[in-house]
């Protein structure tokens, strides 16, 4: 798991969800089938994060992309396959139906999730290519039905933690060092 995956994770098990990183979703042969892609290995999720409170599941695909270009909106609706094969869960309404169905039905399997759960695809981003494409993908998140995170949720979700108690972890000392340092008068 890289570090941006344990930053998104560390936030979400804040908020009382469970979260599994690099999860395996063990399709079957005909479902590999019926994406297309027989030969794949089993599908991997960035995170998945689950709140039995709300019965919440939460598919989370995370981009840092934070010492490169960034996200672009062309990564959506651009003809560009290359761009559009990192983000194949929500470019590929099908593959993701398929995905989402055996992930339920798995973890279903294992007692791990509740009946029905409230399913949420959500994209947390370190970094757009540019404050036009931030604003376009907003919309299309929007207007999808997915959930955008995105470095101001994250940054909104830092200071919240900053505020709070102590805790011996890395994210809350990176928080409150980050957050209660006026950081302009240091640099």
């Amino acid at each position: 798991m890289d570090a941006f995956e344990v930053l998104v994770a560390s936030i979400f098990e804040r908020d009382g969800f469970w979260v599994r990183p690099s999860f395996k979703v063990e399709l079957t042969k005909e479902e590999k089938c019926a994406i297309r892609r027989p030969s794949s290995p089993r599908w991997e999720l960035d995170l998945i994060a689950y709140k039995a409170g709300t019965n919440e599941l939460r598919i989370i695909e995370c981009k840092s992309y934070l010492d490169s270009r960034g996200v672009g909106i062309n990564a959506f609706i651009g003809s560009n396959e290359k761009l559009k094969s990192r983000f194949k869960i929500f470019n590929e309404q099908y593959l993701c139906e398929v995905v989402v169905q055996r992930l339920i039905t798995q973890l279903l399997g294992t007692k791990s999730i509740l009946a029905d759960p409230k399913i949420i695809i959500c994209l947390a981003v370190g970094k757009f290519s540019s404050d036009k494409d931030k604003i376009a993908v907003k919309e299309l998140f929007n207007h999808k039905g997915w959930e955008l995170l995105d470095n101001e949720w994250l940054c909104r979700r830092l200071k919240l933690i900053a505020k709070g108690s102590y805790q011996n972890e890395v994210l809350d000392v990176v928080a409150k060092i980050l957050i209660r340092t006026k950081i302009n008068r240091v640099i």
